[in-house]
């Protein structure tokens, strides 16, 4: 059996723009174009990139929310093109998600007792009583107390919400939650307890992670890898501890350079990225990144990098490799 329990080989997921009298397709926005990414069982792989490089959408088709165009999802070697209806239905108990904003992802209309009880009356037989009592052991797993039960979403703080979020996220056992951005709308003081929940909740269930963040500094905190991302394309891979020590993509080393630091008298060379993020329905050509890179070459505007190996297990897109 592979020691990975996700394996994405060349994803790609393409919205259709339409136009003109009879809403015909006149081109494509390539939110997610030829992506590989693997998770290995245990181990939480941080997905960094600008907003709107396509992060959300990977995340969303690897679980098959959307739709993949093209290439192949495996989870536990399943590939999970082959399964439908039911046994999709059933796959979903082992693959969750945690959303961005708690506000949008609960329902308003619930009391925490159904919200987090959503996941039994759907997949299980379980009510009553012992429903009851599964909810308290969530609640008190994610740091909520027996007096919540009967509350509705709008009663709570944002951060109390994220938490009954990922108590429904973890209510089936789950083996792998896709986290999307899960602290960007919370205080910072608040963020931090949330992430400490994460990696606990991590080790006591044994899960795997894929952490949806542009926060890198939120990364080099959780991950244990980390992929970059640019305008759909995967530019960089990398173990957490070796990109920050020396990242190798002139788009990591601009990101990291904007990490800001704690210290007066600390000094970084930061490096200023001219433009702006090109639009994914009308990508340049070659190297995505080229017009704004500081070390662009001739055949960057041409030619579009492979993604290769470079030193130990680490993989760069860039003609400079």
């Amino acid at each position: 059996m592979s020691k990975y329990i996700m394996e994405a080989e060349n994803v790609k997921k393409y919205f259709p723009i339409k136009g003109g009298l009879f809403s015909k397709i006149v081109g494509y926005v390539k939110a997610v174009d030829d992506v590989t990414l693997k998770i290995k069982k245990g181990s939480c792989v941080a997905l960094v990139g600008e907003s709107g490089c396509g992060k959300t959408t990977f995340g969303r088709t690897i679980l098959k929310l959307l739709e993949p165009d093209d290439g192949r999802i495996l989870f536990e070697d399943k590939n999970l093109a082959e399964i439908k209806g039911k046994k999709m239905r059933e796959m979903r108990k082992n693959m969750q998600i945690v959303f961005q904003d708690p506000n949008s992802s609960l329902d308003p209309r619930f009391t925490v007792k159904n919200i987090i009880g959503e996941p039994f009356t759907n997949f299980t037989k379980i009510k009553g009583e012992e429903l009851v009592k599964k909810v308290l052991e969530l609640l008190e797993l994610v740091g909520l107390k027996k007096e919540h039960l009967y509350r509705y979403p709008h009663e709570f703080s944002g951060g109390q919400r994220q938490r009954i979020a990922v108590a429904r996220a973890i209510a089936l056992n789950p083996k792998f939650i896709v986290l999307d951005e899960p602290t960007s709308a919370l205080d910072v003081s608040v963020q931090a307890k949330i992430l400490n929940l994460f990696q606990d909740l991590q080790e006591k269930l044994d899960l795997s992670y894929l952490f949806i963040t542009h926060d890198l500094s939120v990364a080099k905190h959780m991950a244990d890898n980390i992929g970059v991302m640019y305008v759909g394309k995967l530019v960089e891979t990398s173990e957490t501890e070796s990109l920050f020590e020396e990242p190798l993509h002139p788009y990591t080393q601009a990101l990291l350079s904007a990490i800001p630091v704690a210290d007066p008298d600390y000094k970084v060379m930061r490096a200023v990225l001219k433009g702006d993020v090109p639009s994914p329905a009308n990508p340049p050509s070659g190297c995505r990144f080229h017009p704004r890179c500081p070390e662009a070459k001739e055949i960057c505007s041409k030619e579009e990098p492979e993604l290769k190996k470079v030193g130990d297990g680490r993989l760069v897109a860039c003609h400079l490799y």
